[in-house]
């Protein structure tokens, strides 16, 4: 493996198949050298964990409600003793709200990826076709050098 690479690769096909699977070192430092690569060449990233996304279609693209910790404290009022629920907007369209005028598009850059089931895989695949801005890289698991596939190629492999 080269000790310096530019991503061009990566990039391009990045841009060919809208998401990717990638699998990255365990000792990590190689997802931040791509994420940089990606800011140069006009892309905007956002780093989410796979764990605790729920369900992802309504937390990436719809108005979804969230509880907060109610750290062994009950609420007083004659609501669920579990506490009030919070509504948030959808953070795909807030984030591409949000670009610059001359970004290419935003990057949803999802580490612990091997906890996501096939379904939400399969979703996530298939939502740059739905907005083109958006792309998708995957951590789907840890290898020795830095690879990268399109993401639909690893549920095969995962099965």
């Amino acid at each position: 493996m080269a000790l310096l690479t530019n991503g061009g690769g990566f990039i391009r096909s990045l841009e060919k198949f809208g998401a990717l699977g990638v699998y990255v070192p365990l000792e990590g430092g190689f997802e931040g050298r791509y994420r940089r690569r990606l800011r140069a060449k006009g892309y905007n990233a956002l780093c989410l964990s796979g764990k605790g996304l729920g369900d992802v279609a309504a937390y990436l693209t719809g108005v979804h409600g969230v509880r907060p910790p109610h750290l062994g404290k009950k609420s007083t009022s004659s609501g669920a003793a579990v506490g009030d629920v919070y509504y948030l907007p959808p953070i795909i369209s807030t984030q591409l709200e949000q670009l610059p005028p001359k970004s290419k598009g935003l990057v949803l850059w999802i580490i612990d990826g091997h906890t996501l089931d096939d379904q939400e895989i399969e979703y996530l695949s298939n939502l740059p076709k739905i907005e083109p801005r958006v792309k998708i890289v995957i951590e789907r698991g840890g290898d020795r050098a830095f690879r990268f596939m399109p993401l639909a190629e690893t549920m095969a492999i995962a099965s």
